[in-house]
C-alpha cells in the first residue's frame, strides 16, 4: 500500500483558507478553540479519542487534529479502543500514526480530552474511563450525540466530523499541509460515500476542491480505502450475497455475516465494513442492513436511500447515527434481532426522500411507506 508521502502528491499549492459557506466561529466553536489553545499554552497533555474500531472519518479527524496541535507545539496523543489495537488495514496510509498510543498506555490525567466522531461515551469503549475528572471536548456530527462533554461541538448538518475539524485547524491558524488535508479528505469521502450520499452539498465539493488543491492524491486515497480487498473478501462477499433477503413488505433488503464466515475467508472484522455498500445498491428496497457477528454481539449497519430515518430507528434500539446511515448492537439471536428491527422499521419516521435515479430532483410525493405485514 502507498505510504502517506505517495498519497500526498506534489508540493502544496497556496489556497484560499476561508470557509465555503462564509460562516465564522460562534458559541461552542469559539469555546472549543479556546480550550485547545489553552491546553497548548499550558503544556498540557491532550488526548484525542476516536470511536471504537475507528473508520476513516473518526481516525482521520483525530490524526488531522493531532498533527495540527503538534505543529503548534502541543502535546497530543491519539487513541482508540480495538482488540487488537491496530490501525485498520485500509487506513495505514494516514500520517501521524506516531501519535498513537494503546488504551492501556494512556496514563495520568490529560489536561484536555477531545473525542472525535463518537456519539456517546459508550462509543469510546475502554477509553471512556479516561474521561473521568477531565475536561472533555466533544467534536461530532451525529444527530444522536448525547452531548456527554463539558464542551460539545456537535453539528448534525456537517457532512463529516473531519469537515468540522478543518474549521478548528483554520481557527488555530495552522497551515493546511498535505498530511492534514489527506486525513480530512479521508474522513470526508468516507462519510459522504465518495460524494454519493445526501450529505454531499455544494460546500462539501468546495471543501474537497480546497483539499485537493494542497496536492493530495484522491485517486490513491480512494484506491487505498476501497480497492485493496484481499481475495478472501470476494469469497465472503459471495456467501453474504448468497443469503441476502428482500422483504418488500418492509421495503428492506438485508443479509448477515457470521464469525465462521470471517474465519473461513481469513479476514479481520474491520475488513467487512464495505458489505453494506454492496447490499444497499438494490433498487427494490429503501432500507438496507447487514448484521455482522462480533463475539456474542451482532453489530448492525443500516442505510436508507432517503425516505426512512434510520438514525431514529437505531437510536430507539440503543445505537445511533444519521438519518441515512446508522447502526446498533444487539446481544440476542439473529432471528430475535430481526423481529425487533422489523417492528421498529414499521414505525420509522418518513422523510420524503431526496429522489431516485429516475427522478433525481426529488419525489412528487412520498415513497411507499414501510408496511407491517397484514
Amino acid at each position: 500500500m502507498s505510504d502517506a508521502t505517495d498519497l500526498a502528491g506534489p508540493p502544496a499549492a497556496s489556497v484560499n483558507r476561508s470557509r465555503p459557506d462564509g460562516a465564522g466561529p460562534t458559541g461552542d466553536f469559539q469555546a472549543a478553540v479556546t480550550a485547545l489553545t489553552g491546553a497548548i499554552d499550558a503544556g498540557d497533555d491532550i488526548l484525542l479519542i476516536a470511536h471504537v474500531n475507528p473508520d476513516g472519518d473518526s481516525l482521520g479527524s483525530a490524526l488531522a487534529l493531532g498533527l495540527a496541535l503538534r505543529s503548534l507545539g502541543g502535546r497530543p496523543r491519539v487513541s482508540f479502543d480495538a482488540d487488537p489495537f491496530v490501525v485498520p488495514r485500509v487506513l495505514r496510509f494516514l500520517a501521524g500514526q506516531d501519535l498513537l498510543v494503546a488504551p492501556e498506555a494512556v496514563t495520568g490525567r490529560p489536561g484536555l480530552v477531545v473525542t472525535l466522531d463518537a456519539g456517546s461515551r459508550s462509543r469510546l469503549g475502554r477509553l471512556a474511563s479516561t474521561t473521568a475528572g477531565c475536561r472533555v471536548l466533544v467534536v461530532d456530527h451525529h444527530a444522536s450525540n448525547t452531548r456527554f462533554g463539558d464542551l460539545n461541538l456537535v453539528d448534525p448538518e456537517a457532512a463529516s466530523t473531519s469537515a468540522m475539524v478543518i474549521d478548528l485547524v483554520d481557527a488555530l491558524g495552522v497551515r493546511l499541509d498535505r498530511d492534514i488535508a489527506t486525513a480530512i479528505y479521508t474522513g470526508l469521502v468516507t462519510d459522504t460515500g465518495s460524494f454519493r450520499f445526501a450529505a454531499t452539498t455544494p460546500a462539501v465539493h468546495q471543501l474537497a476542491a480546497r483539499l485537493v488543491a494542497t496536492g493530495i492524491r484522491p485517486d490513491l486515497i480512494s484506491r487505498a480505502l476501497w480497492d485493496t480487498h484481499r481475495f478472501g473478501y470476494l469469497k465472503l462477499l459471495g456467501e453474504v450475497l448468497g443469503r441476502v433477503r428482500l422483504e418488500p413488505e418492509y421495503d428492506l433488503v438485508w443479509s448477515w455475516c457470521g464469525q465462521a464466515d470471517l474465519r473461513a475467508a481469513g479476514l479481520e472484522y474491520d475488513e467487512i465494513e464495505g458489505l453494506i455498500d454492496t447490499v444497499r445498491t438494490v433498487s427494490e428496497a429503501e432500507v438496507a442492513l447487514v448484521c455482522k457477528q462480533d463475539g456474542d454481539v451482532w453489530k448492525v449497519s443500516v442505510r436508507s436511500k432517503g425516505d426512512v430515518d434510520v438514525g431514529a430507528v437505531c437510536t430507539a434500539l440503543g445505537g445511533g447515527g444519521h438519518r441515512f446511515a446508522a447502526g446498533f448492537s444487539c446481544g440476542t439471536t439473529l432471528d430475535e434481532l430481526m423481529d425487533v428491527l422489523r417492528d421498529a422499521l414499521a414505525r420509522a419516521p418518513r422523510l420524503g426522500g431526496p429522489g431516485t435515479p429516475e427522478n433525481p430532483r426529488g419525489p412528487g410525493g412520498p415513497r411507499n411507506a414501510v408496511r407491517s405485514p397484514r
